[in-house]
């Protein structure tokens, strides 16, 4: 949306008429003053919206820009679940790769392990993520309140151990880019929205007549987003997204030499 026009009308109108006389069509009377007097307001508003669709360069820095940590964490402190949301959007975390159907990758089995570990911890309130705004800058930091439950207790210190963070710290620092081998703050590489939809395309899975035919290559199932499908509190955002039913596009040829993506919900 680019610019917003307010375009307002006011009108008003006012009518009067007054008539005197002793006679009518019929009848001759007494002499009579008579009269008539209105008014009448209308008000428009007619507001006009304008779109201008990113283009050349506004669009490629769209497209191709990773997505900032703070989003990242914004998704898990909304409730969004760390198995879907971090299977999708990183790359790395401290080191840890995830799958990459792109480059024929599979995930590190740590990183398997943590997001499931962290998604038990979000389901349990055990942990937060906050943004910090100051002097112009924004920082991204993962919280680990103090909990007496021991089982809480021990998937924290599994997660420290997979990120090779130190104990002690509740409040761990996230940056994006490579690991920096510190033992007291958290690095993610995340994905561009270009990668997540080359990560989607990937898994796409065609008719074999067309793989045959030369048409298209076979998708690559999720191995991660196939073990994400376990329970935990949905949202409809990521239905659309990243629910291994739509990740693993199911294809079905349609009228002649043609494909429709079914997407069950």
């Amino acid at each position: 949306m680019t610019q917003v026009i307010a375009g307002h009308q006011l009108q008003t109108a006012i009518t009067g008429g007054i008539s005197a006389g002793n006679a009518s069509a019929t009848s001759v009377g007494p002499f009579a003053v008579t009269g008539i007097a209105s008014a009448q307001d209308s008000y428009t508003d007619r507001p006009t919206v304008i779109y201008a669709p990113l283009t050349g360069v506004d669009f490629l820095k769209q497209l191709m820009t990773p997505i900032p940590p703070s989003a990242v964490l914004f998704l898990l402190q909304s409730g969004y679940s760390a198995e879907r949301t971090m299977a999708m959007t990183l790359e790395s975390i401290n080191g840890v790769d995830n799958e990459s159907r792109r480059a024929q990758r599979p995930a590190d089995p740590r990183f398997t392990r943590l997001v499931e570990l962290l998604s038990e911890l979000q389901r349990s309130g055990a942990v937060e993520s906050r943004i910090e705004r100051k002097d112009g800058g924004e920082t991204s930091l993962i919280l680990f309140g103090p909990r007496r439950d021991p089982q809480i207790e021990a998937k924290r210190k599994k997660v420290r151990d997979i990120l090779g963070l130190k104990r002690g710290i509740g409040e761990i620092h996230v940056y994006y880019g490579g690991y920096s081998g510190k033992d007291d703050e958290i690095d993610m590489m995340t994905r561009s929205m270009l990668q997540v939809m080359l990560e989607l395309a990937a898994g796409v899975q065609v008719p074999e007549s067309d793989v045959t035919q030369g048409k298209a290559a076979p998708g690559t199932p999720s191995s991660s987003l196939r073990s994400a499908a376990r329970g935990g509190r949905e949202a409809y955002f990521f239905n659309a997204i990243f629910t291994p039913s739509v990740a693993n596009l199911n294809v079905s040829p349609w009228v002649v030499d043609t494909s429709l993506i079914t997407t069950p919900f």
